[in-house]
């Protein structure tokens, strides 16, 4: 299928991203986990595919996965290699539809956002009739970021909770995966996983030096348009996608806090513990700058 990629700032890793950038096409799935074990699961993707697909009708296997990583060795013993390929076997065996689990869980299992518990947060929009009707989800694995700059509403609600510091800068990831059924091509693709960054702007990231904000997006609509026969396609115009750049401002803005809401405070290696969000002091300070819905 269609997709384009983009990178905010590149202190991380996303498998396989030059070729989408080359070919214009995602080819398989879309895998994350923890920055020391991104050569684990990238290697057991080809496998699995082995196992499902087999080499082509010629005899040739060649697979250039997606993976990307956000580094959680604050709570977990990173380079202890946990993550095995029976890990990435069960993700992929056991994917289904339906609501997507947040918070503490796969790859954001360990993950800190904005000094507070962080990991996986989903959100999307439903386009009016008028635009289509089309659909756009995003998907965050969250873990960058300082608790003074989070902002939530538009309240700066990092600056109104006292919790003990985990790190003194901006440093950590976000890795962000839009989906839509939209008919876009890749370079309107790319141009979608670049307003990734006004969301997370909206949430305060301002995309420090140690982060690597690393995004993806691709369409379902026109399958199988990367076989090796000639293709008709459908295509919005760009005049055409003024709502689907809102929606992706919007869904990313809140995947971010969906993932802080969901995550539960988490203790891991030498002792170290990060706190959840605490949802009372949340709806307090909302309340205090006049942003919480009656």
């Amino acid at each position: 299928m269609f997709a384009g990629w983009f990178t905010e700032n590149g202190n991380g890793e996303m498998t396989g991203a030059t070729w989408v950038e080359e070919s214009g096409f995602l080819e398989g799935p879309v895998m994350i986990t923890n920055t020391h074990s991104v050569g684990t699961v990238r290697d057991a993707v080809i496998a699995w595919r082995l196992k499902h697909g087999g080499p082509d009708k010629n005899g040739y296997s060649w697979s250039l996965p997606v993976v990307a990583e956000t580094w959680d060795g604050y709570l977990n013993d990173v380079n202890g290699f946990h993550v095995k390929p029976e890990d990435a076997f069960a993700a992929l065996d056991n994917a289904h539809g339906g609501p997507v689990e947040e918070g503490n869980v796969g790859g954001g299992t360990g993950m800190v956002c904005n000094e507070f518990k962080g990991g996986i947060g989903t959100a999307s929009r439903v386009l009016d009739a008028k635009y289509g009707g089309y659909s756009v989800g995003v998907l965050v694995q969250c873990n960058y970021g300082q608790r003074d700059q989070l902002r939530i509403a538009g309240a700066p609600v990092g600056r109104e909770i006292s919790a003990p510091k985990v790190w003194g800068d901006d440093v950590g990831s976000i890795i962000v995966v839009v989906a839509t059924d939209a008919p876009l091509v890749a370079t309107q693709l790319k141009r979608v996983a670049k307003r990734v960054t006004l969301g997370l702007a909206r949430d305060g990231s301002y995309s420090g030096n140690g982060s690597g904000d690393i995004f993806i997006a691709f369409s379902t609509a026109n399958p199988g348009v990367a076989s090796s026969q000639m293709r008709q396609i459908t295509m919005l115009s760009n005049e055409q996608m003024n709502p689907i750049f809102l929606a992706t401002v919007q869904a990313t803005e809140e995947a971010v806090i969906n993932a802080l809401i969901a995550a539960k405070t988490m203790s891991g290696v030498e002792g170290h513990t990060v706190m959840a969000l605490p949802h009372d002091r949340i709806r307090e300070i909302l309340r205090k700058y006049n942003h919480l819905a009656k």
